[in-house]
Parts: structure tokens; C-alpha cells; sequence
């Protein structure tokens, strides 16, 4: 069942109401492009099946091991970065406890992440906990040698062995990477580790419903199943129609192109659950990117209101007028929480003693749309029901299919990430990387000026 909704009504006043039906021929175009696989990137379109191709076998074997983490692990480290960790982090902040690492409750083990920074602090104190906790490790990368990742999986590769010797270790790593090739894939071959292929197919920002994001989510607690149904469901409606009145995916490409051609170039993505904020951090490397080459795309920001409302606000009401925003907007949360009345009423507040908090979040929101479409930015509203395993899947493959769309509109390839590996070389050059001696020579003659 259709359970996302878009609603471009805060938006429409930017664009005019003949400016969408106009643009539907293009939107056909990128639609064929993507559904027949002639577009760009075309060997890189396998997240589009995967909610309807993945196997019984692979969820029941993602369930088993998960069931296995949760029996020896306090804690789960998942060790990867970009895609590799921004997808499960997001559904799993989403649809988790805010305060579940102080709950600490038995078989539901803390699933933290590494190898995304290189922060000697962070990784540090990471180790320290490690000391006093049984943890497993997954480690997520195609090819072993990404440098972030690869420098997190020697610390606490060597902190497993001291702590558990190296057969016992073995047990509990967990790699997910290439097929057939790669540092890790070889390293987990001679140790024996237990591996999971991402496919060759499927590129890091597009890789949550793969076991790069399942098997952190499953050993959440979470209903991998069901986060698969509502992918699935959302793929049905997207590629049943490339009709903007039909499917959302659609409009909302559509929408955020016309836009961005009328001199709107960054787009905030706004919820007011904070639980969601690594999902708007998820939906920041998808759209970045995948359109941000070329010297084009739409610059993707975020924000959580109501809090962001007392630092960004006063910037997105009255700043330059060059932002839309998207709202990810919650009918119905999952607990029930009224405000009491205080006699003495200090704060003022009891005009809405006795209504639930989430009343209140909704005016805010509502409120806020208003204020900021009045102050000259455009809004689309997206609403789910409320945060499940169902629901996040038909957001997640919503902003997947939409991406490619919009990716396809701007003329770029959405699957592409050339501009990634700039910073590597210089890194590498200045830490001395055998190879790199000329540029070595080059950049430290630029320092020196």
C-alpha cells in the first residue's frame, strides 16, 4: 500500500501551474533512460531490484549471523565509510532508542561505526570502550585499501586479537566486499572470516538494501523484511508510470530541476524527528554525489526543526533567496506524551496544557512551512504515516529512484563519483606514498610559497 505522499501546493506559486506539464516530456525521457538502462552509468543499476531479487536465503543467513552478533556482542562496530555506513546508520538512528547505549538491554547489542574519520581522539576512545566490552566488527568496503576504513580495520583488527586471540577473532569479523578481488576479500579468504558480496553493480550510496546496510540494521533488532516490503512497494509505483500526478518519485525530480533552473541551487532537507538526522545525512552524499560534477547540481543541505529553527532559521527566512526546502513530515509518532498544566504558569504555556507534544511539533511545522514560503522559499512536503521498517523502506528507494531521475534531467551521470579521489593524492603525497614522489615534490613546493 501507497503510504509516502508529495505535496508540491508550497511550491507551485515559485513555478507557476503550466511549468510542470510542460516539463513532463523530459521527465518521460530520463524515466525510459533509467527503466530501459541506456542512461549513464547503466552497469551501475542494480539497487533498482534488489528489494524484488534479493533471496530468502540471503535474508534468512543476514538473520542467523545477526542472531549470533546479539548473543556474543555487547557492542557491533561497523567499519566503513561514505555509503558503506551512512545507510544503515540512518535507518538505524531512525527507527531506534535515541538513549539505547545508556538502556544497554541484553541481546540488543549498541551498533557504533568507524572508519569514517581519522580522528586519533575518536578512535582512541573507541579502543578505550572496546577494553570493557565483547563486541564483533563487520568491516564494509569493496576493496580493503580505502584509506579511512582500511587505518580503522588495523586498530581494531589488532585490538581483537589481544583481546580474544586470533581464532576467536576470526569468528568475529564480518566482511562485506568484493566477489572476487581486493585486499579484503583475500584477507577474509585466508582467515576464514564470514563474508558478504556487494554487488559489482550497486555503487556505495545506492548499497542499504544490500548486506551493507541489512546486516547492521538486523543485528539492530530491526525487521529487515519488512524494510524490504516497503522498498519493494515503492519500486512497483516507480517504475509503473513516469506520470509526475502518479508517481512521486517523479514529481519530485521534476519539481526540484524547474527549480533549480529558476535560481534556486541548494535544497535544505528538514525533519522534526531528530532520529532522522543521519537519514538527511544519507540523503546528502546520495544527492551530492550522484549531481554535484560538472560544475552543476543542487548544493544538498539539512536541518532538524525545531532546533535548527534558533541557529539556521533566521539565514533561511531572510538570507539569500537561492533555497527550497524539502520536509520530511511524521503523521504520528510512536508514543503518546501530553503536556501537563502548572498552576503558577511562569512559562505562559498553559494555553496548550493537555495537548500531546506532537501537536505541538505539527503547528511548528506548519507554522514554519508558512513563515518560510512567505519569506520566499519554495517548500515540498513529503509525509509518511510514521517511522517503521515499512515506511523508511519506501522513503529510502524513494530518494534512490528520484535521485537518478534528477540526476539524468541535469545530464550528469548519477553513479559516478570522479571528483572523490582529488584529496587522496595529495594525502597520499604529502604522508609519502611510494609513487607519488613527484607529486610529493610539487605540493611541498606549493607549501613552501
Amino acid at each position: 500500500m501507497m503510504q509516502l505522499k508529495i505535496d508540491i501546493s508550497n511550491g507551485k506559486p515559485f513555478i507557476g501551474d503550466k511549468c510542470l506539464p510542460r516539463y513532463q516530456e523530459e521527465v518521460d525521457k530520463c524515466h525510459q533512460m533509467l527503466v530501459n538502462r541506456t542512461g549513464k552509468g547503466n552497469d551501475f543499476l542494480g539497487w533498482m531490484d534488489l528489494p524484488e531479487t534479493i533471496e530468502e536465503e540471503m535474508i534468512n543467513r543476514i538473520n542467523e549471523d545477526a542472531a549470533w552478533i546479539r548473543a556474543v556482542a555487547e557492542v557491533f562496530v561497523v567499519i566503513g565509510i561514505g555509503g558503506s555506513y551512512l545507510g544503515s546508520r540512518a535507518v538505524i538512528e531512525a527507527l531506534g532508542n535515541p538513549f539505547q547505549g545508556l538502556i544497554g538491554r541484553k541481546g540488543h547489542p549498541l551498533v557504533i561505526f568507524a572508519g569514517e574519520n581519522l580522528s586519533e581522539d575518536y578512535h582512541a576512545n573507541l579502543l578505550e570502550l572496546l577494553d570493557h566490552k565483547s563486541y564483533a566488527v563487520a568491516v564494509v568496503s569493496k576493496s580493503g585499501t580505502t584509506t579511512e576504513p582500511a587505518v580503522a580495520f588495523r586498530l581494531i583488527k589488532k585490538h581483537l586479537e589481544d583481546k580474544y586471540g586470533r581464532e576467536e577473532a576470526g569468528k568475529r569479523i564480518f566482511a562485506i566486499t568484493d566477489a572476487r578481488r581486493g585486499a579484503l576479500k583475500n584477507l577474509a579468504d585466508n582467515r576464514g572470516y564470514v563474508s558478504y558480496v556487494i554487488p559489482d553493480d550497486v555503487g556505495g550510496r545506492y548499497s542499504v538494501l544490500t548486506p551493507v546496510g541489512l546486516l547492521p540494521i538486523a543485528v539492530a533488532g530491526f525487521d529487515i523484511r519488512v524494510l524490504l516490503d516497503g522498498a519493494r512497494q515503492m519500486r512497483e509505483i516507480a517504475l509503473r508510470s513516469s506520470d509526475c500526478e502518479q508517481n512521486p518519485c517523479a514529481m519530485y525530480a521534476a519539481f526540484r530541476n524547474i527549480i533549480y533552473r529558476n535560481g534556486k541551487f541548494i535544497e535544505i532537507l528538514v525533519a522534526y524527528e531528530p532520529t532522522l538526522l543521519y537519514f538527511i545525512e544519507w540523503w546528502k552524499q546520495l544527492y551530492g554525489e550522484s549531481e554535484g560534477k560538472e560544475n552543476k547540481g543542487i548544493f544538498p543541505a539539512g536541518v532538524t526543526f525545531t532546533s535548527d529553527l534558533h541557529s539556521m532559521g533566521q539565514y533561511i527566512q531572510e538570507g539569500m533567496r537561492t533555497i527550497f526546502e524539502t520536509v520530511v513530515s511524521v503523521e504520528q509518532p510512536a508514543k503518546t506524551l501530553h503536556i501537563p498544566d502548572d498552576p503558577d504558569n511562569i512559562d505562559g504555556l498553559n494555553f496548550i496544557s493537555g495537548k500531546r507534544l506532537s501537536e505541538v511539533n505539527r503547528m511548528a511545522e506548519l507554522g514554519t512551512m508558512m513563515a518560510h514560503v512567505d519569506g520566499g522559499v519554495p517548500n515540498i512536503r513529503i509525509t509518511i504515516p510514521a517511522i517503521n521498517e515499512y515506511t523508511i523502506g519506501q522513503l529510502i528507494y524513494f530518494f534512490e529512484f528520484a535521485c537518478a531521475l534528477s540526476g539524468y534531467a541535469l545530464g550528469v551521470n548519477p553513479f559516478d563519483q570522479p571528483g572523490v579521489e582529488a584529496y587522496k593524492k595529495n594525502m597520499f603525497a604529502l604522508l609519502g606514498k611510494p609513487g607519488f614522489e613527484k607529486e610529493t615534490e610539487n605540493i611541498l613546493k606549493r607549501i613552501e610559497k
